[in-house]
């Protein structure tokens, strides 16, 4: 990471800030960014490192569509970030195109589901089974773009996502791990460890950004995890923080384009607490604790069924 960074800097690589966010981020532009590529290998080698001596010669087909879906997002994202880079704005890739791409990887991932005969089914608590069909297929599709597009929005403070990430998949690394769908529970906590080495570099004041290459990396890794788990659902409370922030913002523009007034200071809601005055680290320490109260209760209900 050290030597990513270097080369950043020395080519004058850096974040371009939103000119329409905080004025006091404007400090951060030229803060280098990508730092989510290198975070994805440490992920992809030590997953597979780890699967080959579970069993050697077989990694299962859930792992590879994980890695996938991983490598699948972060390309999006970097290339996303490199046209930011390269053209020197904040304005990447054109929203289909984005879409478009995430749509390729729920439909890949609902193709392995349906390879592994798994249940196209969702665990509704308290009202049990919910029979899809191939409707599930739509409901992949909403899954990951929703909750890779909820991690990008929630990645606007240093080091916010890289804790909360780190939180969520230790909490699916648990579950994983009970469910005795150890190839799963491997990448989780090698997402985990990849991410607090990343934070050493990430907390505030950020050294790197991990980027859209790593925010959306992350967010169409973790649903596909609760996926292949068959606890969808859960991520709703587990990863609360990003339904959270994304809410906000669909709240303000709603309410912007409908009453011309605006809900909160700035959206997403971490922007809001900036505006009151409240200081980065204080931000992530609460928005760490609500996740980590969160994946702790989400996990309990979901090993006492």
């Amino acid at each position: 990471m050290p030597a990513l960074i270097r080369y950043f800097r020395a080519r004058h690589e850096g974040q371009m800030i939103r000119e329409e966010g905080p004025t006091w981020h404007e400090k951060k532009s030229g803060t280098p960014t990508m730092g989510g590529l290198l975070f994805i290998i440490a992920i992809i080698v030590m997953t597979l490192v780890a699967s080959w001596a579970m069993a050697p010669h077989h990694v299962l087909s859930t792992t590879w569509i994980l890695l996938f879906i991983l490598v699948l997002y972060g390309f999006l994202g970097a290339w996303d970030d490199s046209i930011k880079l390269f053209h020197r704005q904040n304005e990447g890739l054109k929203a289909w195109q984005k879409l478009l791409g995430q749509i390729v990887g729920a439909l890949l991932l609902f193709w392995v589901y349906v390879h592994e005969q798994l249940p196209m089914s969702l665990a509704i608590p308290g009202l049990g089974e919910w029979h899809m069909g191939w409707w599930y297929a739509l409901f992949a599709i909403i899954w990951l773009v929703g909750f890779s597009n909820a991690v990008n929005l929630s990645d606007g403070l240093d080091g916010l996502v890289s804790g909360l990430a780190s939180i969520s998949f230790a909490a699916y690394g648990i579950v994983a791990w009970q469910q005795q769908q150890v190839n799963i529970s491997i990448f989780c906590f090698a997402v985990v460890g990849s991410l607090l080495g990343f934070l050493i570099f990430n907390h505030k004041p950020a050294k790197i950004f991990m980027g859209d290459t790593g925010s959306l990396a992350l967010g169409g890794a973790l649903a596909a995890v609760s996926i292949l788990l068959h606890h969808e659902l859960s991520l709703l409370w587990i990863g609360l923080v990003y339904v959270i922030e994304t809410a906000s913002v669909i709240l303000q523009v709603a309410s912007f384009k409908l009453t011309g007034k605006r809900i909160f200071l700035m959206s997403p809601i971490h922007h809001h607490f900036e505006m009151l005055g409240w200081s980065e680290w204080k931000i992530d320490l609460t928005f760490w604790s609500v996740g980590l109260v969160t994946a702790l209760t989400g996990v309990w209900v979901i090993l006492a069924k």
